[in-house]
């Protein structure tokens, strides 16, 4: 790789680790291939990056962001799994992959500017994750809208029900 090309990655590099809400990196060590394209399937279905990256570019890539405090652990092998949107679903899914795998270590994370160490990703990891908080937002907000709805029906009903009473009464009567 010529001098041009690197920078061209690091700055595509820089600008990925600038908009990144959460970055974690983790140490794949005699991954096969297959193992691999399954943990990047799961990435990419949660919109989550992962990548190997080369330290030395990554360090000059992290130069500026959030992620320049994890410099000195961009060493050995690194793989460096950032998400823009979602700050849980990275930890979900690498924590999930990692307890089945004892060659792949988690091993530090920058969360909104915060450093949080493996312990850390493993809690962050037991958090909802976005869609479900969405999903209780909205059973909330919905809440007393049903409340409402079953109050205003309830005097229907309940006068329903006494006019099907009156009506028996009579027809026993009648009969």
């Amino acid at each position: 790789m010529n001098r041009t090309e690197k920078e061209a990655v690091i700055d595509r590099l820089h600008a990925k680790m600038a908009k990144a809400k959460v970055a974690i990196l983790a140490e794949p060590k005699g991954l096969n291939v297959a193992t691999v394209t399954e943990l990047r399937r799961k990435c990419r279905e949660a919109q989550v990056e992962y990548r190997i990256v080369k330290n030395t570019l990554a360090i000059r890539a992290a130069k500026g962001t959030d992620l320049e405090q994890l410099s000195e652990k961009f060493t050995g092998p690194t793989a460096l799994v950032m998400s823009y949107d979602d700050v849980v679903a990275p930890a979900k899914i690498l924590a999930d992959f990692a307890k089945d795998r004892e060659n792949f270590s988690l091993r530090i994370a920058v969360v909104q500017g915060k450093v949080i160490d493996a312990a850390g990703i493993l809690s962050l990891a037991k958090l909802p994750g976005l869609p479900e908080l969405r999903s209780r937002i909205a059973g909330v907000i919905a809440q007393p809208a049903t409340k409402l709805v079953r109050m205003l029906a309830a005097p229907g009903q309940q006068l329903a029900q006494v006019l099907n009473a009156r009506k028996e009464q009579l027809e026993k009567q009648a009969s």
